[in-house]
């Protein structure tokens, strides 16, 4: 059993790591297929990578670079989690170029978990990190959406900030719209 309930949370959890190592640009790539009975995540940025023995330690739990506590859960029980529901995991890494982490699961997999609270994490994101510019890409099927922080900021101009409510407001509805887009 995994740690987390929602891929969300996951999602988050390795943005978060891509934040700690001084990413400016998150690229989250979500694509599903009903065909190929398949959910892809990809997570890449643009931070400081990891060196070789890192990026070999980085799935075992007991290897963090983190000072508050021992161990390190997030990306071995993400990795558990698509393993476990007919997929695959990699992590590919290099230093001063950043880190990209694709899990597969099989879509149909009864211990799938959700993808859950996609526009919430998402916003949690936007908020918390707001000096980072996340790009979002969610396709199923055919259908297509992208949300994509450095196009918003632009029209706003530097006098607004993301967090803003009524730029929360908007960007809330439009990710509800965006994945309801989607389909199933």
């Amino acid at each position: 059993m995994t740690a987390f309930r929602e891929l969300s949370q996951h999602i988050l959890d390795i943005v978060e790591n891509g934040v700690s190592a001084g990413a400016k640009l998150i690229i989250l790539t979500i694509q599903e297929s009903i065909e190929t009975d398949t959910l892809q995540i990809t997570i890449k940025d643009d931070g400081k990578g990891m060196d070789k023995e890192m990026l070999q330690a980085v799935t075992d739990p007991w290897v963090t670079t983190r000072t508050t506590r021992k161990v390190g859960l997030g990306i071995p029980f993400f990795k558990q989690a698509a393993e476990m529901c007919g997929g695959s995991f990699d992590i590919q890494s290099e230093v001063g170029k950043g880190t990209q982490v694709v899990a597969i699961f099989q879509r149909s997999h009864i211990d799938r978990p959700p993808l859950g609270d996609l526009e919430g994490t998402l916003l949690c994101l936007i908020v918390g990190y707001p000096t980072i510019d996340l790009v979002y890409q969610h396709k199923v099927g055919e259908n297509d959406y992208v949300l994509d922080t450095r196009e918003i900021r632009q029209v706003l101009g530097d006098d607004v900030p993301l967090s803003d409510p009524e730029i929360l407001a908007f960007l809330r509805s439009t990710l509800e719209e965006g994945e309801q887009s989607l389909g199933d």
